[in-house]
């Protein structure tokens, strides 16, 4: 599992146990519902100022957006058939 998927399944989780919708999400950091759900997905390659943004509203340091899930196996390069 590459960065972007392990961003994503980290903030729809954080999102989830914030009991937080994605339109919730995107009042709160002024980012598209879509683009949200493209990052959730691991098919959007989110900026800094976007991480810095939803980790701002879920209440979290942006490492934990970032950190690798117990359950997943660390796969750089492994975005979108790349590596």
């Amino acid at each position: 599992m590459g960065l972007v998927r392990i961003f994503g399944r980290n903030v729809r989780a954080a999102r989830e146990a914030a009991g937080l919708t994605q339109e919730d999400l995107e009042g709160l950091t002024g980012l598209r519902r879509s683009y949200i759900s493209d990052m959730e997905r691991g098919t959007r390659n989110p900026s800094l100022r976007a991480l810095e943004k939803v980790a701002t509203a879920l209440g979290v340091l942006p490492e934990t957006l970032l950190r690798l899930p117990e359950d997943a196996a660390w796969m750089p390069g492994d975005e979108d058939g790349e590596g």
